[in-house]
């Protein structure tokens, strides 16, 4: 009988177990919001309303969701935070909007690649990323990036550091030629073909 009664309290820690992380498991974009929550350092505490327990986070600041409770955008800006967009993002299938790219990204002076490519960024590409001049590979396509490519991002390619750039499906404006003064490092430069030129 003992043993009857072990099996029944275990059998119901179990059950409750699951019943405790089904909600977290149940919403991949609740896993994925966390995951990235927990890659960022927030210094001003602006996410402490993401809770991994929710169902969902529609509730969590910050976070826009549509009817079907699925999110559609996460406004970021202004916020303090550093630290990398996470792979998981890619789980967030009806993103609309994550917001634009820091000028502070011209802080990451190591970076060699940037590959921002398949969002739904807005606004400038950052005059700051001409800082980066270890950075070889910068992938922005297919996103809603709008204005020129700056003149410190047309340097990297001058100089030969940078080797391939790809801007397609963006709403920039101005065309560049794929040269530099190297004579033997080539740059890519893939860009919209409605593009104006300069």
């Amino acid at each position: 009988m003992a043993s009857q009664s072990h099996l029944y309290v275990l059998f119901v820690i179990v059950v409750g177990v699951a019943a405790f992380a089904a909600p977290v498991k149940c919403n991949m974009e609740v896993d994925a919001l966390y995951t990235w929550r927990t890659m960022l350092s927030d210094p001003n505490n602006v996410l402490q309303s993401w809770d991994p327990t929710l169902v969902n986070p529609c509730t969590w600041f910050h976070v826009t969701c549509n009817s079907e409770n699925s999110v559609i955008r996460v406004d970021l800006g202004n916020a303090g935070l550093s630290g990398p967009l996470v792979p998981q993002l890619g789980l967030l299938t009806n993103l609309q909007y994550l917001g634009s790219i820091p000028s502070e990204i011209g802080n990451l002076k190591k970076l060699i690649s940037l590959g921002l490519f398949n969002n739904q960024l807005s606004g400038a590409i950052p005059a700051s990323i001409g800082n980066l001049r270890s950075l070889k590979f910068m992938r922005l396509n297919n996103n809603n990036l709008t204005g020129r490519i700056p003149r410190e991002v047309i340097q990297l390619i001058i100089n030969g550091s940078l080797r391939i750039l790809n801007v397609a499906n963006n709403s920039l404006a101005g065309t560049m030629r794929a040269t530099n003064s190297t004579g033997y490092a080539i740059t890519s430069v893939i860009q919209d073909p409605r593009a104006r030129k300069y």
